[in-house]
C-alpha cells in the first residue's frame, strides 16, 4: 500500500535531495525516506499542548466536558506519534481510504507518522482495561489555510463499554429511562432518526436488541453534553437548545450519526460517534462487551462558544488575548484588533514531471510564514492549449492577529515563499 501512496502523495518526493537524511521530534531523531512530508513548522508545535495549558480557552473547554463524566478516566499524556497501522489499520480504515494519502497525513517515514484523530489510541485505551474514558490530545492534517483550518487541532474521545449480558442490558435499559426522564424536563427540542436503519445497520455479531440500547445511551448522554455546553448561553434567549442527530458512516463505528445544534441562528455541526466496531474490541482483546464511542473537536466548539473570528488565535502568546479567558468560565472573546490585510499573488508553471497538491502548497507557506498567513486560495488554473504546460495562481493573504505588517517585511517573506516553491517544487514562475 506504501508503494501505491508514494504515487500519489506530495511532489516532494521529485525533489528528496532537500530532504534531511533525519527528523528531530522532541529530542529524538528519527530517519527520513521518500513518504517524509512533515515540515518544521509543524514540529515546532508538537510540544506546546495548548489543551493542557491553565486557562486557556481550549483547557478550559476540556475541563467543562470532564466534569460532565467525573466516573471517566480523563486521559491526555499519549504522544502523537504512532504507525500508520495503529491510526488506520487497527480502525477498519479501507486500504484506499484518502486519508492514508501524504497529501492529506504527515509521515515522519512509512513507519511512523503524526495521529490524525485521537481514535489511534482506542486499541490500547481498551486493552489497558479502561471501559468508560475520555482522551483528550493534538491531531494533525494537512489542510487548507482559513480562518477556521489549522493543520494542527484539538479532539476529545470519549467512549463507554458495557456487558453484553441479559443483566446488563436490564441495568443499561434502566438507565437509558433515567436520562429519557432528565431529558424531558429540559428545555431542549431532539429530532431524532432511529437507532438502527437498513441504512446504518448493526453490525453482524451484534444483537440488535443490544446495538439499539447502547445507541440510546449514546444519544441520552451526549444530548445531555450538548445541554450542557450550549444551553442557556448568551444569543440563545429562553428559545429551547435544537439539535438533530443524522445518519454517517465512520470506519470505526456503526450504527454511526453525525450531531448538529442549532446555535446563533445557524445548525453547526458538533461532533461524529457510534457503536464501536467489535473488530476494534477484538483486536484490543476485549471480549463479551459492546459499546460506543464518539469525537469532537475543541477548536470547533470553542469558536462558536467564545466567538474566536480566527484558529490561529488559539496559538497566541499575546497578553491580550490569553488574559481574556479564565479557568472555569466561558465568556466572549473581545477582538482587540484588526490589523490590515496584505495580498500577494504568485503565478507558476508545473514542471511537467510532477504536480502540486494544494496542501503542499499551504504547508509551504505556513512553514515561511507560520500564522503571519490568514488564508490562501487559488485564484486561477489553466492549461496551455499548444505546449500542455499548467498553470496555477494562488493569493496569500498576509495579516498578522497582533501588529500591522510593513509592506517591505510583507515582500521580504513572500519572495522567500517564492524562492522555496522554486527550489523544492521545480515550478517555473510567471
Amino acid at each position: 500500500m506504501l508503494t501505491l501512496l508514494r504515487c500519489r502523495c506530495s511532489s516532494r518526493l521529485f525533489y528528496s535531495t532537500l530532504r534531511p537524511a533525519t527528523l528531530d521530534v522532541c529530542g529524538t531523531s528519527y530517519p527520513t525516506d521518500t513518504l517524509t512530508n512533515v515540515p518544521a513548522s509543524i514540529i515546532s508545535k508538537i510540544p506546546l499542548r495548548l489543551h493542557t495549558q491553565p486557562s486557556h480557552p481550549l483547557a478550559n473547554l476540556r475541563s467543562l466536558i470532564e466534569s460532565h463524566y467525573p466516573d471517566f478516566s480523563h486521559l491526555s499524556s499519549f504522544s502523537p506519534l504512532v504507525t500508520p497501522f495503529k491510526n488506520f489499520d487497527e480502525l477498519s480504515f479501507p486500504l484506499d481510504h484518502p486519508g492514508r494519502s501524504a497529501t492529506d497525513s504527515y509521515y515522519i517515514n512509512k513507519d511512523l507518522m503524526l495521529r490524525t484523530h485521537t481514535s489511534a489510541h482506542e486499541v490500547e485505551v481498551f486493552r489497558a482495561g479502561h471501559e468508560k474514558w475520555l482522551l483528550t490530545a493534538d491531531v494533525y492534517r494537512r489542510d487548507e489555510i482559513d480562518a477556521s483550518h489549522y493543520p494542527v487541532f484539538h479532539q476529545v474521545e470519549g467512549a463507554k463499554l458495557f456487558d453484553a449480558t441479559p443483566s446488563a442490558m436490564d441495568a443499561l435499559r434502566e438507565e437509558n429511562a433515567v436520562l429519557e426522564k432528565r431529558l424531558e424536563a429540559e428545555n431542549i427540542v431532539i429530532e431524532d432518526v432511529p437507532h438502527v436503519s437498513g441504512t446504518n445497520p448493526v453490525q453482524e455479531g451484534h444483537e440488535r436488541e443490544h446495538a439499539e440500547l447502547v445507541t440510546k445511551n449514546l444519544k441520552g448522554e451526549l444530548n445531555r453534553l450538548i445541554l450542557g455546553l450550549f444551553g442557556g448561553r448568551e444569543g440563545q434567549g429562553e428559545e429551547p437548545l435544537r439539535v438533530r442527530w443524522i445518519e454517517a458512516y465512520f470506519p470505526f463505528t456503526s450504527p454511526s450519526f453525525e450531531v448538529e445544534v442549532f446555535f446563533r441562528g445557524k445548525w453547526l455541526e458538533i461532533l461524529g460517534c457510534g457503536v464501536v466496531r467489535q473488530a476494534t474490541l477484538d483486536t484490543a482483546g476485549v471480549q463479551n462487551k459492546i459499546g460506543w464511542a464518539f469525537g469532537l473537536g475543541l477548536e470547533r466548539i470553542a469558536m462558536i462558544l467564545y466567538s474566536i473570528p480566527d484558529i490561529r488565535l488559539f496559538w497566541s502568546t499575546d497578553p491580550r488575548f490569553l488574559s481574556q479567558f479564565k479557568e472555569g468560565e466561558i465568556a466572549t472573546f473581545k477582538p482587540y484588533s484588526k490589523y490590515p490585510s496584505c495580498f500577494k499573488d504568485v503565478s507558476f508553471w508545473l514542471p511537467q514531471q510532477g504536480g502540486l497538491h494544494e496542501n503542499d502548497f499551504c504547508d509551504l507557506v505556513r512553514d515561511v510564514a507560520g500564522d503571519l498567513v490568514e488564508d490562501v486560495k487559488k485564484i486561477d488554473a489553466f492549461v496551455h492549449p499548444k505546449t500542455g504546460k499548467s498553470s496555477l495562481c494562488y493569493r496569500v493573504n498576509y495579516r498578522s492577529m497582533d501588529r500591522s505588517l510593513s509592506n517591505e517585511e510583507t515582500n521580504d517573506i513572500h519572495k522567500a515563499v517564492v524562492s522555496r516553491l522554486t527550489n523544492e517544487f521545480g515550478v517555473e514562475i510567471r
